[in-house]
């Protein structure tokens, strides 16, 4: 039996081949370095050399933390790891190295010293392992941590029951529910009650559809108090199949919001009425107008200008004027049905929108509300206001929001011309019609300006010899896109406009102009010029011919007929008489034109100082086939031969024309059978060829007159 005591022999430990460690090191996934006693490399594994891009060939006798060392490398933990180098001592530490390309990555190091315990000579046996992702997924982790700890928004973690399973400060910071008074529960604690469980259920179904919902939710504190709360919601999917969780962030916007309201408030309604401002009202006009045109209805705008209350305001004080202000506006509102609106535009001026049937009531009713006495307390006591109020009609009216209330406007300034304490409506046709006048006046005044009119001459001559006694000057438009335009194109747009005075003197100072070129060329023809009734009844207009012939001393006076039309309206008969009388004392003719078109050739052949009576062509042209049209032309001959006032017969266009009207005393004619209105460049060459024509004509060459 053996002895207990005696030592049991030790176990002998087995050979291994150092090829085949040579091969686990080479076939390890992890880097393996050998370095001698003075911590140098003396080999790698092919690991090494793939991952860091040093090849061993060119690294044997380096350092490794000179080889690997790199801006964010720990210098103390490289300090540990060389303190236990040179103890000869294991060590282990994690640490930042970077690749020969400078890339960075993790190690985790584990080095052992070896030598004469083994049977080799001393050294050490390093073993690092690739800890790079590991690292980069803690460090994901801190941040995310560290996110929802500090984020400034509320995070709500629940599970697929949404049971909460975790919040961040913020959210107590929010709320007032602590995190232990929520752990398990459902966020619908938070409930306001103020959405339907319809609004719930969109939002559930936009989460089951895409994963995520985004809108604002008005919920409710811990100690009762709402607020409103912009929040997102997102479905996390994890590894595990059928796992998932909810992840809901938010933030209080109960102050934006109500800063909104106050931005809104402040841009969109009168400070001192609290009515909306004349920005809302247009937004407002802009969506019924769309409404309006879906349903096919018609709404109303209006505008409203009270009357004389700058007086009221300058008797009883700016304090008062508010105070009417603010009871009108009530009065209103009041007075209107759903869905339409009041707004003040400034000053003491509202704007209305009416979508309801029956607005002349509605009128009516505004205007009486108005008119209702205010009392003002104190010794002022009751003020009556009245009001004047313009009314356009969409979609009658076709304009935008802009134009609509424009337009209601210029109504309004209807309504004070015709009395004030009136209503009036705004009639789109005028307006367009106006709209022309004004394009087509301001595109006459550049005419002028760029000196596109012209005048061409018709002749006149006496029947009894035909001798030439002068020219008709009239005015043609050298349009720079539609050509040679007549007088009734345009003329039209330009009566009671600012433009008839300035078109008028340019007429009689470019006639005189080519009168004085003719006399140069040796003849003195006489001009006929169509005087407009503004015109002559300008306060200037006398003064302008005197203060013309002054500066222009070879004029002669007697050879310019001025012409005033007989369907002129003459409001002021005996100044226009004083007025052609003056024009007689400085020398000049007088013609009445196209006499028998207008309503007052009696008393014009009775009352103005009258050389020449001119009959108009409209009675002329037919009088050779129309019994009545002829009766008209001998009358006119008659009343003018018993005035003693010569006769022109004007639309002559055949010899029987002119035999028929000397046959009824007829002195003159013009027509296009004498000749057509011409260039004044043509006018010396026609003259001649109508004197070699009419031998009788140019028997006297001296001027010809009547």
């Amino acid at each position: 039996m053996p002895n207990i005591k005696d030592p049991v022999d030790k176990v002998p430990t087995p050979k291994v081949d150092p090829k085949r460690l040579s091969l686990v090191a080479s076939a390890s996934r992890n880097m393996v370095l050998i370095l001698d006693a003075a911590g140098t490399i003396e080999w790698a594994n092919p690991v090494f050399e793939e991952y860091t891009g040093h090849l061993l060939q060119n690294i044997t006798g380096i350092r490794p933390s000179e080889l690997l060392k790199g801006p964010a490398t720990d210098t103390t933990a490289l300090t540990r790891i060389a303190r236990e180098l040179h103890r000869v001592k294991q060590f282990e530490e994690e640490v930042l190295l970077y690749t020969r390309a400078g890339e960075p990555f993790w190690v985790h190091a584990y080095g052992l010293p070896i030598g004469d315990e083994q049977g080799v000579a001393p050294g050490f046996i390093v073993i690092m392992n690739n800890i790079s992702d590991h690292k980069h997924s803690e460090r994901g982790l801190r941040i995310a941590a560290s996110v929802f700890d500090r984020s400034h928004e509320a995070i709500i973690i629940s599970d697929q029951n949404n049971r909460i399973l975790d919040v961040n400060p913020s959210f107590s910071r929010i709320t007032g529910y602590s995190r232990a008074d929520v752990l398990g529960l459902n966020p619908s604690i938070l409930s306001s009650g103020r959405h339907s469980p319809a609004y719930y259920r969109a939002m559930w179904q936009s989460i089951e559809e895409s994963g995520h919902w985004r809108g604002e939710i008005w919920n409710r504190r811990k100690n009762g108090e709402e607020f409103v709360e912009l929040q997102s919601i997102s479905r996390i999917h994890l590894d595990e199949p059928g796992s998932y969780y909810h992840v809901a962030n938010f933030t209080d916007i109960t102050e934006l919001k109500n800063h909104a309201k106050d931005i809104d408030r402040a841009a969109n309604y009168d400070d001192l009425t609290g009515l909306p401002n004349l920005q809302l009202l247009k937004e407002r006009l802009h969506h019924a107008q769309i409404q309006a045109d879906i349903h096919q209805k018609s709404l109303s705008v209006g505008y409203i200008d009270l009357d004389g209350f700058k007086a009221i305001n300058e008797n009883f004080g700016a304090e008062a004027g508010d105070k009417i202000l603010c009871i009108l506006a009530s009065r209103l509102a009041q007075g209107l049905r759903s869905g339409d609106t009041v707004a003040r535009i400034g000053g003491d001026e509202f704007g209305l929108i009416l979508q309801s049937d029956n607005h002349d009531a509605i009128y009516d009713r505004i205007l009486s509300s108005i008119n209702e006495p205010v009392d003002l307390g104190g010794e002022a006591g009751s003020i009556v206001v009245t009001a004047s109020l313009g009314i356009t009609r969409y979609p009658e009216d076709n304009a935008d929001a802009e134009g609509l209330i424009r337009h209601a406007d210029q109504a309004v300034y209807a309504a004070k011309d015709k009395g004030r304490n009136l209503l009036h409506v705004f009639d789109p046709e005028q307006n367009e019609h106006r709209q022309q006048r004004r394009a087509q006046l301001i595109e006459l005044s550049r005419a002028l300006e760029n000196k596109e009119f012209e005048l061409h001459f018709q002749p006149q001559v006496r029947i009894a010899d035909c001798k030439v006694i002068g020219f008709e000057a009239l005015i043609r438009w050298n349009h720079p896109h539609k050509g040679l335009l007549y007088p009734d194109a345009f003329l039209p747009s330009l009566e009671a406009s600012h433009l008839e005075v300035p078109l008028g003197q340019w007429v009689l100072e470019e006639a005189v102009f080519q009168m004085g070129l003719w006399h140069d060329a040796g003849e003195d023809l006489s001009v006929s010029i169509n005087i407009s009734a503004r015109h002559m009844m300008d306060w200037s207009f006398t003064s302008y011919l005197e203060n013309y012939l002054q500066c222009h001393p070879a004029i002669k006076p007697e050879q310019i007929t001025l012409e005033v039309l007989e369907s002129t309206s003459l409001e002021d008969i005996k100044r226009a008489s004083d007025v052609l009388a003056r024009c007689q004392e400085l020398g000049f003719r007088v013609a009445l034109d196209d006499f028998g078109t207008g309503f007052s050739s009696l008393s014009y052949l009775n009352t103005l100082p009258i050389d020449l009576v001119k009959v108009d062509k409209s009675f002329v042209i037919n009088m050779l086939n129309d019994s009545n049209d002829r009766a008209i032309v001998e009358s006119v001959i008659f009343m003018g031969q018993r005035f003693s006032h010569p006769i022109l017969a004007e639309g002559v266009e055949t010899f029987d024309h002119a035999r028929a009207l000397s046959d009824l005393g007829c002195e003159y004619m013009q027509g296009y059978g004498v000749g057509r209105p011409m260039p004044a460049g043509n006018v010396l060459e026609w003259t001649q060829q109508w004197r070699k024509s009419h031998p009788a004509s140019s028997e006297a060459a001296q001027p010809a007159g009547w």
